[in-house]
């Protein structure tokens, strides 16, 4: 496998947490490289099911080792909550577990802001953010201003919290919202720091020396490529760079060290939160795809948006990712449909377009030009090997292959490990 980077090539929830737990059979180390909590990963081994939101997907393989890189924001009480169930549960931590010392924290008055500005906008222009205080981490990070993992060994750690949250009051303050004591949650970060302290540690030597030794490196993205905060449908994006972009900045592993980009995608698209989406249905089929699909958050349980395959939204993944293969997702969802359409190409006013608008009242007047396939009407929730699926099944990912010019590597017909179909 040798290092290879798998990012979501749509607007997140494709499925990451699953690939990534199958891909780590031949992974040294997983590496998380942006984001926050605000990413929801779910694995099913066997009758077990786990939801992972900052710790990355290879802590559920023994032989793995996991970095929290410097990309990421780190809230400590929610990354310690999240731990201490996995140790519950029997995973190992010890000398397999490394945070970053350069990864910022996600405080209390960050979860604060993240809600209340967001209620201050007009519906219309409300992003549909998580809460979790993931942009008001970024934006201390780029304003200077944030704390930084490393900083919980300074002496002076907790009396930067208290003035900072003192700050950030006189921001809610003029916002109308409740302050907040700093008294009230300084106990919980404490034991959240305790805890977390022997993790925390300079991941950068660690990873250069694992690429000396030739080991395999796994770095797991979050979130999609559509909510890139450069190259997604800007404003309602993440805080972070998510794509094959965001692993240098993110990890201090430089591009020529990566070997692969996989791009994961589902057979279908979905979205969270507000902002355009061209192939989104509103009917019965929509309903069909929400419903056997499952399409929930593993975040926040808010149901997802859901519509066609968007090939014009794969081809972009593929120009800014870099992607080598598709792991194409959730095709057994589609089993029952009798005709299947791919989005390839947009209408705006008349005129055809190939690409992703980086205006957005522009990519909000597109209108999705498909191709109609016929569906296979049988289920492939039990097919093992690439000769198992239906033709017509085999025709959609031909299909999408010679659309976005990549070809399919991986197919998942359910949830579990076993349920994973590598050509």
């Amino acid at each position: 496998m040798s290092n290879t980077v798998l990012f979501g090539a749509q607007w997140g929830d494709e499925g990451k947490g699953k690939i990534i737990d199958v891909l780590t059979m031949d992974a040294d180390w997983v590496v998380r490289y942006q984001g926050g909590n605000n990413a929801g990963h779910t694995v099913e081994i066997g009758d077990e099911k786990y939801v992972l939101h900052l710790t990355p997907s290879g802590i559920l393989r023994e032989s793995c080792k996991c970095i929290i890189g410097n990309g990421l924001v780190v809230d400590v009480i929610g990354l310690t909550e999240e731990l201490k169930e996995l140790e519950n549960r029997g995973i190992s931590l010890k000398n397999r577990f490394f945070i970053s010392d350069r990864s910022h924290i996600v405080l209390p008055y960050h979860k604060e802001l993240d809600g209340a500005k967001e209620l201050s906008k007009s519906k219309n222009n409300q992003i549909g953010t998580t809460k979790r205080g993931i942009g008001p981490a970024y934006s201390d990070k780029s304003d200077r201003i944030g704390l930084r993992m490393g900083d919980i060994f300074e002496e002076d750690f907790y009396e930067k919290v208290k003035n900072i949250t003192n700050s950030k009051n006189n921001i809610l303050n003029s916002l109308n919202c409740d302050l907040l004591d700093f008294e009230s949650f300084n106990s919980e970060i404490k034991d959240a720091v305790e805890y977390l302290r022997p993790y925390v540690c300079d991941t950068l030597p660690i990873l250069h020396e694992a690429i000396e030794k030739n080991e395999k490196i796994l770095f797991e993205g979050a979130q999609g490529i559509m909510l890139d905060i450069d190259f997604g449908t800007y404003p309602f994006v993440t805080s972070s760079n998510t794509g094959t972009s965001g692993v240098a900045s993110g990890s201090g592993v430089p591009p020529q060290k990566i070997d692969k980009v996989i791009g994961i995608i589902k057979a279908y698209t979905t979205r969270v939160g507000g902002g355009p989406f061209p192939t989104e249905l509103f009917d019965s089929v929509g309903e069909h795809i929400a419903k056997v699909g499952n399409e929930f958050g593993a975040t926040t349980g808010r149901p997802r948006r859901c519509g066609w395959f968007d090939g014009v939204v794969a081809k972009h993944a593929v120009m800014v990712g870099g992607i080598n293969e598709w792991a194409l997702m959730k095709i057994d969802v589609l089993d029952e449909l009798e005709t299947i359409k791919v989005c390839i190409g947009y209408e705006i006013n008349g005129e055809e377009v190939s690409y992703i608008p980086s205006n957005i009242n522009k990519f909000s007047l597109c209108k999705p030009i498909y191709e109609e396939l016929p569906g296979w009407k049988t289920s492939t929730k039990k097919c093992k090997k690439w000769e198992d699926l239906p033709n017509e099944a085999l025709n959609l990912i031909n299909f999408i292959e010679k659309l976005t010019s990549t070809k399919v590597s991986i197919v998942s017909v359910g949830p579990k490990r076993s349920s994973t179909i590598i050509k």
